[in-house]
């Protein structure tokens, strides 16, 4: 009973929270395509320091030979380049497994106007990124998949601006993730670099959904940024006729309320809404969808009603080519494989993926599981890792709150259950609710409890988030054969719906024997139908995402002519050929989507 009431009180304190208007702690701009905006990307100068050097020597201020006696040990005129956006490692062969630092110099002349405020923003850089412009400082930021900007408005000059970022991809104790991962490190500015123009005073972010199960009420906030912080705002939804006035505070806080008739978006029917949001010295439009989702008993619930999410598991390694995925087409591909296995949801591992994947699975009708790259073995004792995770939860919610195929945040993969790692969890699903009380909050969880035949979720958190997902590779590692994972049972502690976040195996493409024979499409083929014999058997089953829709690079995989630093557990190989299994999932999942009609 206390626990019950402890358990209430707290949801009702996070609940006041965030009516009264919680804001994201960061600068971060969002919905640039709405932007004016100048584009860096393409060919940048850049300069390899393996031993990080360039901090002392001073790399920023791109220094040039005053005359022929000019001792200079550096020079970006005459150095290299590196495409921009995009990963080092797949761009030139002798920094395939480099880790360290390299320094990227971009220039470009800009024309200032009237009344206009200058941001860089930076899809991403990983791991940590210094950036200066004309020798001044802009700032850091550590975590590689979240977006950043700094303001550059005071130190833009009409001619020969010089952008300069050192990009260092080591791995850390303390770093997010952690020393040890099982994908590869791809370092570099690895997507779009921009010039943002704003006005003075400008709407930096704002968060428009249908409040927990109402399909008609909208809530929400807008955020200014400026001098001039108290103004009217209006939103606008044209197609249905909505135009509604607020006042933003003294702090350019404004809430948004108000109720209305809804085509809800769905897989089935991904309808999103062109939105204006207007202030008196600044607007922007954005594509949204309106839909709720929330859990009852075992069953998870859009738009009212019971679905069953038919996942696929992605990393975001780029089809055909390999390296990081840095294009629209690259995401496309990915999503319509997704399609073609008769997917309503993709699980995007193990961190935030490309904003453009985001946006075209709101278009495409396919849910989303979006997640940080908390990844085993973090150092939970660490206030700085829990300062950085907080971070790059913050910037992913930031960034996509507003695209309705989101409908998981996820904190974790495959942590090992201790205090410290409670403690720091716990944390973060508070500051998961406070950034947004709409969404669902999982994580996907180790290795479930096991007695013989019988697995059971007991992992602590399990109380504190919306849905259990969890990890199962019964019959690959371990001492299981496949045919025994139809003899597993499970049990649920928790009246709460579970997801089945990975199970595979690997197979190479073209690899044929018997279904005993390891390594072989036909061993996979057979792995993947014991797998749904037994999800066949779990009455409170709310959906799967099998491990993984395309092989992925991993230097922890090194079995000669099989694997060859690739992950082989993919359903597509890295050439974009169909495994067997694909088949076999397509096949199970129209059965699935048959039944549920």
């Amino acid at each position: 009973m206390k626990k019950a009431l402890l358990v209430y009180l707290i949801m009702l304190t996070i609940t006041s929270v965030v009516s009264a208007g919680i804001l994201p702690d960061t600068n971060l701009i969002t919905n640039i395509d709405s932007r004016s905006k100048i584009c860096l990307d393409g060919q940048w100068r850049i300069i390899i320091d393996p031993m990080n050097r360039g901090d002392r020597m001073k790399y920023y201020r791109n220094l040039k030979q005053k005359h022929k006696g000019h001792r200079l040990e550096y020079a970006f005129d005459t150095s290299d380049y590196l495409s921009v956006p995009g990963d080092w490692n797949t761009q030139r062969d002798d920094l395939f497994y480099y880790e360290s630092s390299i320094w990227y110099r971009k220039t470009f002349d800009y024309t200032k106007k009237p009344n206009t405020r200058v941001f860089a923003y930076f899809g991403a850089a990983n791991y940590i990124a210094d950036a200066w412009l004309n020798r001044k400082t802009l700032g850091r930021h550590e975590g590689g998949f979240t977006p950043f900007n700094f303001e550059v408005t005071d130190k833009l000059k009409d001619k020969g601006n010089y952008l300069v970022v050192k990009v260092n991809s080591e791995t850390k104790k303390d770093y997010i993730p952690t020393l040890d991962f099982d994908w590869f490190n791809y370092g570099g500015l690895t997507r779009s670099v921009y010039l943002l123009e704003v006005p003075g005073t400008f709407i930096q972010d704002f968060s428009l959904q249908l409040e927990k199960s109402s399909n008609k009420n909208i809530s929400g906030w807008v955020k200014l940024n400026g001098q001039q912080k108290e103004q009217k705002i209006t939103v606008e939804i044209p197609e249905i006729n909505i135009n509604k006035t607020f006042t933003a505070d003294a702090n350019g806080f404004a809430k948004i309320d108000f109720s209305t008739k809804l085509q809800l978006w769905s897989p089935e029917n991904p309808k999103l809404y062109s939105v204006k949001i207007s202030a008196e010295t600044d607007s922007v439009t954005d594509l949204i969808g309106f839909r709720t989702i929330e859990t009852k008993g075992t069953k998870i619930i859009l738009n009212g009603k019971p679905i069953f999410l038919r996942g696929i598991c992605i990393h975001e390694e780029a089809p055909l080519r390999g390296g990081r995925v840095r294009t629209e087409d690259d995401a496309k591909i990915l999503l319509e494989w997704a399609k073609e296995l008769n997917c309503n949801y993709v699980r995007l591992a193990h961190y935030p993926h490309n904003e453009a994947t985001v946006r075209l699975a709101d278009k495409m009708g396919l849910l989303v599981w979006s997640e940080i790259p908390l990844w085993q073995k973090i150092n939970f004792e660490s206030e700085v890792t829990l300062a950085n995770a907080k971070n790059q939860l913050t910037e992913m919610v930031t960034r996509d709150k507003n695209r309705a195929c989101v409908i998981i945040w996820s904190l974790a993969n495959e942590t090992d259950v201790t205090e410290p790692r409670m403690n720091f969890l716990g944390q973060m699903v508070t500051l998961a609710r406070e950034l947004d009380s709409t969404r669902l909050v999982s994580l996907a969880m180790h290795k479930p409890d096991r007695k013989k035949y019988t697995l059971t979720t007991n992992d602590p958190l399990a109380e504190r988030v919306d849905l259990l997902a969890q990890n199962q590779y019964i019959g690959w590692y371990g001492n299981d054969k496949p045919r025994d994972i139809e003899k597993i049972t499970w049990v649920n502690n928790y009246n709460k719906p579970l997801i089945v976040s990975e199970f595979g195996c690997g197979a190479r493409f073209g690899e044929r024997g018997d279904p005993n024979t390891i390594w072989t499409e036909d061993f996979q083929e057979q792995y993947y139908k014991h797998q749904f014999a037994m999800l066949k058997n779990i009455p409170f089953l709310a959906g799967t995402s099998p491990w993984i829709l395309q092989d992925f690079r991993s230097v922890r995989r090194h079995l000669p002519y099989i694997q060859n630093s690739w992950n082989r557990k993919g359903l597509v190989s890295d050439r974009g050929h169909r495994k067997k299994a694909f088949f076999a999932l397509q096949k199970f999942y129209e059965e699935i989507k048959n039944e549920k009609q």
